[in-house]
């Protein structure tokens, strides 16, 4: 028998990094642009990153935090102030030392006007967001500062991937300041539960929440926390991560305040982000063969209506309908806004015209013709069941369940991928079972760790895997580290990742 054609090609089992690109592709989510390293997000992609700036700004301003934006160049004598930060980001910096273009031999444009000091290109922006705040703090009244920004930042990678690592990507960061330590703790692990309640609730992808190793640690943070991620390919992506910085930053850049006793004191400080890579999660977590697949809650648009007309005297009539259907179900609120929904009225063949809308992932399609009109029975496709299951729906059920049945398809994106991901988790208690596994399968190993940094190197060398977090939920019961046979206090999760 022969296996059924797909819109992608290479599928998930032939090629996966490869069915990857091609979702964006076919997808139209994005694509390379003419510098090397950097990517053009194109309108559907680019939608996917709006919403989730929406829902996530929403919940960062009824925490208290305000948008604030800073520069994209920083004096390196600032980057310079915190020995391990910089040492952390110090290969994967842009640097600029020029401030002009002259012409040179044979007319060629050439740098000119070396700078004085030389410009980093934000990699991140603690250490100018940190001048700042030096200046903004003066007393315990203006405790705490809750800030963050949406901007871009340069991490120069030498191999990229779309989404995933790009030299040039999209973040929001977030930087506070506090009076005490609890205040600053409590904020980092405030933001990484809004952080994993926005990926599970709205991206469909459940996560593990934890923190990260000393090793894995943001460079000069006290404490790391992550949720991660697995693909369908078994390995782990992290989708964010909140950051305790303690006093180290505050100390290194003059952060002070003075307190109700009267005492100059360093502030304590977090710093909390995710970035576009976010959207290449739900890619790997939900596309399949043929393409794109949506949660509802985060997609571009929630339907799609497509007027299928093979006979030019149908047509107006089919598309009067069609634009008339729009405005009703846009009169519908889904997730706190209107429902997103488009009318493709494009003059192309019927099935080029499906399939576009297959490979977008568009969480509900409904297709109208005569012979729906004539009948008063729309035919609905749910992206989520693939592409050939379709259902008979008059325009009056549709209007009352739609709201129901987007949910439906939310709930059964977030259960299947949560069925695969506990179903790819293995206790695993032996070293020979340990390396067994991750030379012949791929997904999260749960194991004992005494903490020896050495066991972290070790089994990234010969394995290319890392610890992805220490979890902090589910119960955590002491054993012994098969690596080194010393007491553990609690399991960790080991995986290869992106």
């Amino acid at each position: 028998m022969n296996k059924p054609k797909t819109a992608v090609n290479p599928t998930r089992d032939q090629d996966y990094p490869e069915w990857y690109q091609q979702v964006i592709k076919v997808a139209e989510l994005a694509e390379h642009s003419p510098v090397r390293g950097c990517m053009v997000i194109k309108p559907w992609g680019y939608a996917l990153w709006e919403n989730m700036q929406r829902f996530l700004d929403r919940r960062f301003k009824e925490t208290g935090h305000q948008n604030a934006y800073f520069p994209l160049f920083i004096p390196l004598s600032y980057l310079e102030k915190e020995a391990q930060h910089v040492e952390g980001f110090a290969k994967e910096c842009a640097v600029v030392t020029h401030h002009r273009l002259v012409q040179g031999e044979g007319g060629k444009l050439v740098p000119g006007g070396e700078l004085e000091e030389p410009l980093i290109v934000r990699p991140t922006s603690e250490m100018i967001i940190g001048e700042m705040f030096s200046k903004w703090i003066e007393s315990h009244r203006d405790l705490p500062l809750l800030i963050n920004q949406w901007a871009n930042v340069v991490r120069w990678e030498m191999r990229t991937r779309l989404f995933l690592r790009t030299a040039e990507f999209l973040w929001q960061e977030g930087h506070t300041a506090h009076a005490t330590e609890a205040e600053a703790r409590e904020e980092t692990l405030r933001m990484l539960e809004i952080y994993v309640g926005f990926v599970e609730n709205k991206l469909a992808i459940p996560v593990f929440k934890g923190e990260k190793t000393e090793s894995e640690r943001f460079p000069g943070a006290v404490a790391t926390y992550t949720f991660e991620m697995m693909m369908q390919d078994g390995k782990a992506l992290q989708g964010g991560t909140s950051h305790f910085l303690g006093q180290n930053f505050s100390k290194a850049q003059d952060i002070t305040f003075q307190d109700q006793e009267g005492n100059q004191v360093p502030v304590w400080t977090t710093s909390w982000g995710v970035t576009t890579r976010m959207i290449g999660g739900l890619i790997m977590v939900h596309g399949d063969d043929d393409g794109l697949v949506l949660p509802p809650r985060i997609a571009s648009a929630q339907v799609v209506i497509l007027p299928l007309i093979h006979k030019p005297e149908a047509k107006e009539k089919v598309l009067t309908y069609c634009r008339e259907l729009k405005k009703k179900l846009e009169a519908i609120r889904y997730c706190e806004d209107p429902l997103t929904v488009h009318l493709d009225d494009r003059d192309i063949r019927s099935g080029e015209k499906v399939w576009s809308w297959i490979k977008k992932g568009v969480p509900i399609r409904i297709e109208v013709g005569p012979r729906e009109l004539e009948h008063n029975q729309l035919s609905i496709a749910k992206r989520n069941r693939g592409h050939k299951d379709f259902e008979k729906q008059s325009e009056e059920e549709l209007l009352k369940t739609v709201v129901d049945q987007l949910e439906a398809i939310q709930k059964d994106l977030y259960e299947k991928a949560k069925a695969f991901r506990d179903s790819r988790v293995k206790e695993i208690n032996s070293k020979e079972d340990f390396y067994a596994y991750f030379e012949k399968e791929a997904g999260f190993a749960s194991c004992h760790w005494s903490g020896d940094p050495a066991v972290e190197e070790q089994v990234q060398k010969d394995l290319s895997v890392t610890i992805r977090c220490i979890p902090m939920d589910g119960p955590q019961k002491a054993g012994t580290c098969p690596f080194t046979g010393k007491p553990s206090p609690k399991r960790v999760l080991f995986a290869k990742s992106y």
